[in-house]
């Protein structure tokens, strides 16, 4: 059993990688939910049960049926609460959207930006169309229409479309302004990039431009906004949790320091050992414990 489920997901990963897009139906009990990489895909899911939703720095908690939409970007996780979940889930990659027109607003939309709403609550009328698109999305996928991609980005912009029309859940806290909402989605999206468990993935994010980027925010807003609620900037952030996790990986692994090096993002060894004098004074070897 426990071969054919692994097989059954590498089939899903290879399949969503190939097409840049997947819609399938949710099962009783969510916690079998598809295994795939977050990271490099949104994700609209609309499901009918009770879960608790942590997206950035707000908590969800829902009954009911909803619409989530997620950001690649945008740190998120998400509790079932109810034993049994139903729904249907849309994966797909900005690549495959870009295409569409209106590609360059999803980011921009207030359902996948920062201080968005990415919650709705459905009414039965509203869930039986878009379980309709859904449905229509999971058969299309299967067909061998030339034009099949075209058509599964016409749902999902009609899916956003319709959202739009909603009106918006706001069961959540909005006392935080912009500054200490960008800065905490900032530092969870620092700590989410650690630990460094292994040689072959290394640190992507290094740079505080590429935490805007990914944020989609401009670098001096974000490091303005950083700076003003916690008094450092944010490369001062990305540097120290960098030294920290390089401490860690010369007192607690085997690695060598050149793949220490590697595995924090740093082209070569010697950058690596010159930034870590820098900022602590000493040399990446003389950090390593001593040998009895």
């Amino acid at each position: 059993m426990k071969e054919k489920v692994i097989r059954v997901l590498s089939e899903f990963n290879n399949e969503l990688k190939l097409q840049g897009f997947k819609a399938f139906q949710i099962e009783d009990d969510s916690n079998s939910t598809r295994t795939y990489s977050r990271k490099d895909f949104y994700k609209i899911c609309l499901t009918t049960g009770k879960s608790k939703i942590h997206y950035a720095d707000k908590t969800f908690e829902q009954e009911g049926t909803i619409l989530f939409f997620g950001n690649p970007h945008i740190p998120y996780s998400w509790e079932t609460i109810s034993t049994t979940y139903i729904g249907y889930t849309i994966l797909f990659s900005a690549e495959f959207f870009k295409n569409s027109e209106r590609s360059e607003s999803l980011q921009h939309s207030s359902f996948f930006k920062i201080g968005g709403t990415p919650v709705l609550n459905i009414n039965a009328d509203q869930r039986n169309f878009l379980n309709t698109l859904f449905q229509k999305m999971i058969s299309e996928q299967e067909s061998d229409y030339t034009y099949k991609d075209e058509l599964i980005r016409n749902y999902i912009s009609l899916i956003i479309h319709e959202s739009l029309k909603m009106e918006p859940s706001e069961n959540y806290d909005q006392n935080k302004d912009a500054a200490s909402r960008l800065s905490s989605v900032f530092l969870e999206l620092l700590e989410r990039q650690f630990p460094i468990e292994t040689t072959s993935n290394p640190l992507h994010l290094r740079t505080a431009q590429q935490y805007a980027q990914h944020l989609n925010v401009h670098t001096n807003y974000l490091n303005r906004m950083v700076k003003e609620v916690t008094g450092k900037s944010t490369t001062t952030h990305i540097t120290e949790r960098v030294i920290t996790e390089a401490k860690a990986l010369l007192q607690h692994t085997d690695w060598s320091i050149s793949e220490i090096a590697y595995a924090l993002g740093f082209e070569y060894p010697s950058y690596f050992n010159n930034f870590f004098k820098k900022n602590t004074g000493t040399n990446p070897k003389s950090f390593r414990p001593t040998e009895v």
